[in-house]
């Protein structure tokens, strides 16, 4: 029971990554609070806009309020929009760079703030921060930022005690990946091979989380299934 006595956040915990995230560290004795915009089955949640400071500050009160601390935090939430940069919307630019960027951000900020020595954050970045595709040019952004984040964040919570690293999925048999046009249309292809379930990244986030990783800090995790090696 790695996280016993421990309470995480989980962001977009309501399904995919960020559920099979949340259920991984409940299994290993944490008490999770799932920040969404829906709940998550069987799991405490708290309604949470995470590009809303408000929502974000609420969400943080409402772990100290009922479980007396906060240990870990996992940016999960995401979104992507697919258009061209010369098309891309301004409105659409900044929803995104607030969900994939800003709310992790906000986080930090409360855990560098509040949280005690021991404390963690995982960011869920993406390989397209590395390599991308035509149409998602502020999720791939946003998601490069966010591993920025991360280093900065290692760098000045190291002082406190507090750790953050990433994980940098892949294909991943989520909502998300089903919904992407760029697979739908052919231009981009993966291989039934490279396709990975939201277990396998719930496991890599649970690692860094522990004291499994109390010497990792500052890094970015690929677990893709060897798609980064080839491209």
């Amino acid at each position: 029971m790695r996280f016993a006595g421990r309470v995480a956040i989980v962001t977009g915990g309501a399904s995919g990554i960020g559920l099979a995230t949340a259920q991984r560290l409940v299994r290993e004795g944490a008490q999770v609070v799932v920040a969404d915009l829906h709940a998550a089955p069987d799991i405490p949640s708290i309604a949470c806009d995470v590009g809303h400071e408000r929502d974000v500050a609420r969400a943080v009160e409402h772990a100290f309020t009922h479980y007396g601390r906060l240990d870990v935090v996992v940016n999960n939430a995401a979104m992507m929009i697919f258009e061209p940069i010369d098309a891309h919307g301004i409105a659409d630019l900044r929803r995104v760079l607030d969900v994939d960027f800003v709310g992790p951000f906000l986080f930090t900020q409360h855990v560098l703030r509040r949280c005690g020595r021991g404390a963690c954050i995982v960011n869920v970045a993406s390989v397209h921060a590395i390599q991308t595709t035509p149409l998602v040019a502020s999720y791939a952004a946003a998601k490069a930022a966010l591993l920025s984040l991360t280093r900065s964040t290692a760098i000045e919570g190291k002082p406190k005690g507090i750790r953050a690293n990433a994980v940098v999925p892949g294909a991943i048999e989520t909502p998300m990946l089903r919904t992407n046009p760029n697979i739908a249309s052919g231009a981009e292809t993966i291989d039934a091979a490279d396709v990975g379930q939201p277990e396998n990244v719930a496991a890599a986030i649970a690692f860094l989380a522990s004291d499994d990783a109390a010497f990792i800090t500052g890094a970015s995790l690929e677990v893709d299934g060897g798609r980064l090696a080839r491209l």
